[in-house]
């Protein structure tokens, strides 16, 4: 005999899969589509009909998502409506009711009560997901760094939140999903989650203090709060971001720093490792005037929260599916399981400085390397280009003038650089300093740095002909360098004294002048595979 609990559970079945049916026919949109597709996800599915896009909640509960009855998923859909027209106003039309008539007959309007309610989107190209582009090999540093720079924006935007007891509630997402972890043993061994758990309770403790710190500056706020590839679309030429957690206020009330770790977790879990580095380092700078630096001591934290999310989350999902996708996604929750163990592993911070004159490619070989170097998703690179900007209040690529580049003002250039560099390495985070370290009291200040933060250093100097040098600068576009062909000139006559740095060929090719610098730092660098090339560049 059936619980009223059972019956209720069979009536929204029931009713669901009347829905379903509704929304799968052509004949529910006037004849305007010959078909319509479908994708299924762990919580809802989403039925694309020509130009529209329509998505219901399914009627589950999860620990961490209850979209249980219909009242639940009506304000759910309403509220997805509501916080995505903040980054994708082109995109959400509406939270819209599905009738039953007298008759029986499901519609999107007429009399009848509401059985259920979906999202109304307009249709993009599906296959233009950052998740897709980023199979492709599609992700070009122009993307990343609009991506960037809007995630900034949003971050920047969200209201800042007041939460009672911050790092306690980091603290129970982040032990909840070991719990979550520990119920399935199947797919996920039971030391290897006990492990992960101890890892996770003493990097909660050695961390409570900043946490609470951050929430006091204003770091916690209403984030988007599910900020993955798959929910960032190229429409116009542009990243979109869309598809903000709905379900629940508390998870997505954190801290900006947890909000961006899912991109990089989930870039740097694709191979896509100089992708997540960029996207990094573009944050940090399009926050400038955010001391966001201490922060970084929680992502190793951050990044194994979302893996772990992840895994539970792939996990529930497989049980909706069946066959090669079951496989696959049960793979894939094993593969998030690991790198939530691997993301709380201790790596030793390093500061590497890449000097040389303007258009020996210090940029370019320092971004190609900072990957590779400490805790992902590696190292933060400290341009002296854009100090300066910062220091003078100017836009990056906008030209400063003379008085910005005296020797005085060189000097306070370098030593907020040298600021800069011991705060990232204090957090556990590597560093590199990209600047011309003309001087050699600027190239032992660099040393100095690593010196009074205990961790090791390297120095790395790079050559190149005047008549490239030129030609590298001639050719520069939207960069924050000021240098053009009389500043090399002029810089051509320094007396940079001794240089006791690892000097390297900067003649010829990104790549090969990547590849000599590799060479010349193989004992601190991992072998060299895709997942640390860098991202296309699109032209530049």
């Amino acid at each position: 005999m059936s619980t009223n609990g059972d019956d209720r559970h069979t009536r929204q079945s029931d009713v669901q899969a009347d829905v379903e049916a509704f929304l799968s026919d052509p004949a529910t949109y006037g004849g305007r589509v010959a078909e319509v597709g479908r994708i299924d996800t762990h919580a809802a599915i989403v039925f694309l009909a020509g130009d529209d896009v329509y998505k219901i909640k399914r009627a589950v509960r999860f620990p961490f998502l209850d979209f249980s009855t219909p009242d639940k998923r009506r304000r759910a859909c309403e509220r997805e409506v509501e916080l995505n027209r903040l980054t994708a106003p082109e995109l959400y039309l509406g939270a819209v009711p599905i009738v039953r008539s007298p008759e029986g007959r499901l519609s999107f309007s007429g009399r009848g009560p509401v059985v259920e309610w979906a999202v109304h989107m307009r249709r993009f190209d599906e296959t233009a997901t950052f998740d897709r582009l980023a199979g492709e090999g599609a992700l070009t540093q122009d993307l990343l760094d609009e991506l960037a720079a809007r995630i900034a924006d949003l971050h920047e935007k969200a209201p800042v939140a007041a939460i009672d007891d911050p790092a306690g509630e980091i603290g129970r997402v982040a032990l909840e999903s070991c719990e979550e972890l520990a119920a399935s043993p199947g797919l996920f061994p039971a030391d290897e989650v006990e492990e992960l758990t101890e890892q996770t309770r003493a990097a909660l403790q050695r961390l409570r203090p900043l946490i609470d710190r951050r929430a006091r500056d204003g770091a916690i706020r209403r984030c988007h709060g599910d900020l993955h590839l798959g929910n960032v679309a190229l429409i116009d030429g542009a990243p979109v971001i869309f598809d903000a957690l709905e379900f629940d206020e508390a998870l997505a009330t954190i801290d900006v720093f947890y909000d961006l770790a899912f991109l990089l977790m989930d870039l740097w879990e694709r191979g896509l490792r100089s992708e997540a580095n960029r996207v990094l380092n573009r944050w940090l700078v399009s926050r400038r005037d955010r001391n966001d630096i201490p922060g970084l001591a929680l992502l190793p934290l951050f990044l194994s929260m979302r893996a772990a999310i992840r895994a539970k989350v792939g996990a529930a999902r497989a049980t909706h599916l069946g066959g090669d996708a079951r496989e696959a996604a049960v793979g894939e929750a094993r593969g998030k399981f690991a790198a939530a163990r691997a993301f709380l592993a201790p790596r030793a911070p390093r500061l590497v400085a890449v000097g040389g004159l303007s258009g020996t490619g210090k940029t370019t070989v320092a971004m190609a390397l900072a990957a590779d170097i400490g805790a992902a998703p590696g190292a933060i690179v400290v341009r002296s280009d854009v100090v300066r900007k910062v220091m003078f209040g100017a836009r990056e690529t906008e030209r400063l003038p003379p008085d910005a580049y005296t020797p005085e003002a060189g000097l306070e250039v370098y030593a907020e650089m040298e600021t800069q560099a011991a705060a990232i390495l204090a957090t556990g985070h590597s560093a590199i300093l990209d600047g011309v370290h003309a001087r050699p009291e600027e190239r032992n200040a660099a040393r100095g740095v690593a010196t009074a933060c205990a961790v090791p250093f390297t120095g790395i100097w790079l050559r190149a002909p005047e008549d490239e040098l030129v030609a590298r600068v001639d050719a520069r576009s939207g960069d924050a360098s000021d240098a053009n062909a009389s500043v090399v000139r002029r810089q051509l006559g320094y007396d940079t004294g001794r240089i006791d740095w690892i000097e390297v060929d900067a003649g010829g090719d990104r790549d090969r002048v990547v590849a000599r610098v590799r060479a010349a730092m193989a004992d601190i660098l991992p072998p060299h595979n895709r997942a640390t090339n860098g991202p296309r560049t699109n032209g530049r």
